[in-house]
């Protein structure tokens, strides 16, 4: 099935629909009319609010079958319950209710999904974010205190080069935390999480934010697959180097929380120099990610000694940066209104790579979906939301369950993974009903009220049953429109907002919206498109080559980080020292990844004051067969915890800035998981520069010697001593293996 088929199949469906006044929303690949999705050939429907039913076929020879009908399983009698005259909506949101009990695990911790056992430190702090706080409360409490390690950290679950800190978005768990107080009002709860956020928080300060730009450094937030969201050129310590988007605006944001916590707390002088900190970040991200021309903002810095903009649009960074006012309104305006929306929704972003199947990458994931709908409706974009809403309605109702992520090209499951009845899906799925069209809103002392009902989904909803504190909500919002007319609770008139002290008893709340249009905003449709392929670039001598790339428009030049010039050969004149980057440029103006930095600038290598031929630390995880090699000159150095500084003499010949990387080794695991990153804090002549972060390069790979992030520094000419030592803001999240040889440092003059 390709995407062309759907195109042509579902315009003729829509053009019979589109006389019929139950069509919802139609877009280029599927209408939703009524109770029934129809998606070319297929279609699904919902005979009633227990049941879905579908005769969707999935990608021929895929591993993974689908369900091709959802019947209720479990009691949800005890949760709140939707009434709405679509059937449809009812169905689908039953069927969260129902995957959210299968996702509740005898300890009462909350499964990732059905393919993914356990408790994932992101995974669970974004459900609980959307649903679970409140849906949930004592098994969101239990699965957040699982993921706080010995130390009193939060836990950033294993993955690329060896988890934190070139993945370092667990603070998402400082967020979700707080989300527990505003549901619960547990001081003891408070009192718990304060000191984890404080912890977690300052050893990040020290660890990935970026000195320069006041970025935060590592992976995009839950794009945790390195090769799915980044050149195929760029280590696990380039990842690293990354100044990202969604994770910089997570830092923020749980600064900011930490900030009211401790304001509660009484301890006011953490709140004022948190708050400073989450203002700064904030201020970073307008300042260095902001592309004016595109509406939105970059996803990324990436590079080595010179970092450049990726300017694709990432859609859980610009929703979140939305939902937590990162973005002014205006720019949330913008962000909405010039996010590129394929035919199926949002992608995790845009545009795509080619050469990479889809999983992170050509990819639409309905929590995200559900962050980007909430993101509209903040903003006030109609049609937005009911694309968004689409985008999470579709695939629950073709494929019966909450899947995992779905393939842009098409709308298929066939991805690399997948999982049904996963958690942050079904989380996003209620959060639809629950934080949109019933518009809750939680606060530390009070529960507001702001329903966003697009006018295609104008009805009278009620919800019934919902739990706030000591009370019990039926709630009932009849209209259309993003204001209210009339909030009444108990047959009395008020403002939209219950106070946490008022939260007694049974409350009848009935909210009446004022039924007037909202004024439009546009969506940028575009279609999902590729990028162009990344050039792979060399240098002979002094001149920069490069491999062609088939329908290309042209290359851009890059030295040092800025555009020298755009040329349609392959190959530059580099003999003007600098850092050289190639990328290729398509006829529409969609540009691909920089090739890998090529220097011609000097160099000069420094080896340990002593070294050896062999590692002895009783610390490596995995034991080397044979004598290592690959290093340069007599030998290498060896740091674990218990080894004294590294002490590596340099002569510099001229006043001037400079760029220190560490060419290091670490077999301590593989590439793509577990959690033995080596971490050291670097120092000039005494005085601190920054951290080097060597991440793990392969399972007792020991011959495998790369590059570490780089450091700026400022050198005079004459004799220097760089050091490497451990620190305690330096602890990984094994604790116990924080191990790495070293060979020596390069020092290049900028």
């Amino acid at each position: 099935m390709n995407l062309l088929r759907f195109t042509f199949a579902s315009v003729s469906v829509a053009a019979v629909l589109s006389a019929s006044a139950d069509v919802i929303l139609e877009t280029p690949a599927y209408v939703w009319h009524g109770d029934t999705i129809t998606q070319g050939v297929f279609s699904a429907t919902a005979p009633s609010a227990t049941r879905l039913v579908s005769d969707y076929s999935a990608q021929p020879g895929y591993y993974m079958g689908i369900e091709k009908e959802w019947n209720l399983k479990n009691d949800i009698s005890s949760y709140p319950r939707l009434s709405a005259s679509s059937r449809l909506m009812e169905a689908v949101y039953n069927m969260g209710l129902d995957e959210m009990i299968n996702a509740v695990e005898p300890d009462t911790t909350l499964r990732t999904g059905k393919e993914w056992a356990g408790v994932w430190t992101r995974d669970v702090s974004y459900s609980i974010l959307l649903s679970m706080a409140y849906m949930q409360p004592e098994a969101s409490m239990i699965s957040l205190m699982k993921k706080v390690d010995p130390l009193g950290r939060v836990i950033q679950d294993t993955g690329s080069g060896g988890a934190w800190p070139v993945s370092t978005d667990r603070e998402i768990w400082c967020i979700a935390a707080w989300e527990v107080y505003k549901v619960t009002g547990d001081r003891k709860w408070l009192e718990f999480i304060y000191p984890v956020m404080l912890r977690s928080l300052s050893t990040d300060a020290a660890t990935v934010v970026s000195e320069k730009t006041g970025l935060v450094k590592g992976e995009t937030s839950f794009v945790d697959w390195r090769e799915q969201s980044h050149p195929r050129w760029m280590q696990t310590a380039d990842v690293y180097n990354t100044e990202t988007l969604s994770t910089s605006v997570v830092h923020s944001h749980a600064w900011k929380v930490l900030s009211e916590c401790a304001e509660i707390l009484g301890h006011k002088d953490v709140a004022k120099h948190a708050l400073a900190n989450a203002e700064s970040i904030a201020g970073a991200i307008n300042r260095e990610l902001w592309m004016p021309e595109k509406g939105y903002y970059a996803m990324y810095l990436y590079g080595r000694d010179n970092l450049i903009l990726n300017p694709r649009a990432e859609t859980l960074g610009e929703s979140l940066a939305i939902m937590w006012d990162i973005a002014s309104h205006d720019r949330a305006v913008e962000i909405t209104e010039n996010n590129p929306t394929t035919p199926f929704g949002a992608a995790i972003f845009y545009p795509q790579i080619a050469d990479m199947p889809a999983y992170h990458n050509n990819s639409l994931w309905p929590w995200v979906g559900a962050w980007w709908a909430m993101a509209n409706a903040k903003a006030g974009n109609e049609q937005g939301v009911l694309e968004a809403f689409g985008s999470i309605i579709r695939p629950a109702a073709l494929f019966c369950t909450n899947k995992e992520n779905f393939n842009l090209d098409n709308g298929d499951i066939a991805t690399e993974l997948n999982s049904s009845n996963m958690l942050w899906c079904l989380s996003g799925n209620l959060a639809l009903t629950h934080k949109i069209l019933f518009g809750l809103e939680f606060g530390a002392d009070a529960l507001s009220f702001n329903p966003f009902v697009p006018e295609s989904l104008a009805d009278t909803r009620s919800l019934t049953g919902f739990r706030y504190r000591d009370a019990v909500l039926n709630i009932t919002v009849s209209g259309y429109g993003n204001k209210i007319k009339s909030f009444k609770i108990n047959g009395r008139e008020t403002s939209p907002v219950l106070q946490a002290k008022d939260a007694r008893g049974t409350l009848d709340i009935m909210i009446e919206m004022d039924n007037e249009p909202i004024p439009p905003l546009k969506v940028n449709h575009q279609p999902n498109l590729k990028a162009p392929l990344t050039p792979i670039a060399w240098l002979e001598g002094t001149t920069l080559r490069w491999n062609p790339i088939e329908y290309i428009g042209a290359y851009r030049i890059l030295r040092d980080g800025k555009e020298v010039t755009t040329v349609h050969t392959t190959t530059f004149d580099a003999s003007t020292p600098g850092e050289y980057q190639v990328i290729g440029i398509a006829e529409d103006g969609t540009e691909g990844f920089a090739s890998e930095p090529r220097s011609t600038r000097a160099q000069k290598f420094a080896k340990p004051s002593s070294t050896s031929r062999a590692a002895t630390s009783g610390e490596i995880a995995y034991q080397p067969l044979h004598e290592i090699e690959g290093y340069t000159g007599e030998g290498f150095a060896e740091t674990d915890k218990s080894t004294p500084a590294i002490m590596i003499p340099v002569d510099i010949d001229e006043d001037g800035d400079y760029f220190i990387t560490v060419r290091y080794a670490n077999g301590n695991g593989p590439v793509n998981t577990e959690n033995r990153c080596a971490i050291r804090t670097l120092s000039v002549d005494g005085n601190r520069t920054g951290v080097v972060v060597m991440p793990q390069r392969g399972r007792a790979n020991w011959d495998d010697w790369g590059i570490s992030n780089s450091l700026p520094a400022r050198l005079t000419k004459g004799h220097h001593t760089i050091s490497l030592d451990f620190r305690p803001e330096n602890e990984n999240m094994n604790i116990a293996t924080n191990h790495a040889l070293i060979d020596g440092i390069m020092v290049t003059k900028k």
